[in-house]
C-alpha cells in the first residue's frame, strides 16, 4: 500500500504554501509525490467554450482530456454529497508514485501533519490531536505529545516525512 499523508489546517494557515515547498524538495530527493487537493468550492478544471467543456456539459459522465504532456479525467458527481478520499486515492497510478500527499481532508482517518501559525486567530487548544496526527508544523515552539516541526524549515519537514515513510513501509 502506498503511504498517504495529509497536510491539514485552517484556511489561511499555509497548506498550499508548504506543499509548494515540500513537493520539489521531495522530488529533489528522488521521491515521486502525488497530490489530492480538497476544495469546498465548486471547481472546474475545464474552460467554457473549449470542445472538451462543451462535450462534458452535453452529458458525458466522464471525460478525459489528453495531450502529449498530461491528461486529466473529469468525473461528474452531481448526486454525491461527500468526496470519497479512498476512491480518489485508488484512481491514482501507484506504480508511478512513492507517496500521496493530501491537502485538507482533516477529518479523514489518515496520517496527517497539522499546521499551526500563531497569527491566524486560532488558539493551539483548538487543534484536534487525534491518533492520526503524526506531527504539528508550527511557527512557534509548542509542547505537545507529537513531534513539533518548524513550519519554515522545509528540509526538516521533508526529513520527517521520509522518516515516517520508512516506518510506514516497515510496518
Amino acid at each position: 500500500m502506498i503511504p498517504v499523508l495529509a497536510i491539514a489546517a485552517w484556511s489561511g494557515t499555509g497548506k498550499t504554501t508548504l506543499l509548494k515547498a515540500i513537493i520539489p524538495a521531495l522530488c529533489a530527493r528522488g521521491l515521486r509525490p502525488g497530490l489530492i487537493k480538497h476544495t469546498h468550492h465548486n471547481m472546474d478544471v475545464d474552460i467554457p467554450g473549449k470542445d472538451s467543456y462543451e462535450l462534458r456539459k452535453a452529458g458525458a459522465a466522464q471525460t478525459i482530456v489528453a495531450s502529449s504532456q498530461r491528461w486529466a479525467l473529469m468525473t461528474e458527481t452531481p448526486d454525491e454529497r461527500d468526496v470519497d478520499l479512498p476512491y480518489l486515492i485508488s484512481r491514482m497510478d501507484h506504480s508511478t508514485l512513492d507517496l500521496v500527499l493530501v491537502e485538507g481532508f482533516k477529518h479523514e482517518p489518515l496520517a496527517k501533519i497539522l499546521l499551526f501559525r500563531s497569527d491566524t486567530g486560532h488558539d493551539i487548544n483548538e487543534l484536534t490531536l487525534d491518533e492520526h496526527v503524526i506531527a504539528v508544523a508550527s511557527d512557534i515552539s509548542l509542547s505537545l505529545h507529537v513531534p513539533v516541526l518548524d513550519i519554515n524549515d522545509v528540509e526538516g519537514v521533508v526529513d520527517f516525512i521520509q522518516q515516517w515513510m520508512r516506518s510506514f513501509q516497515a510496518g
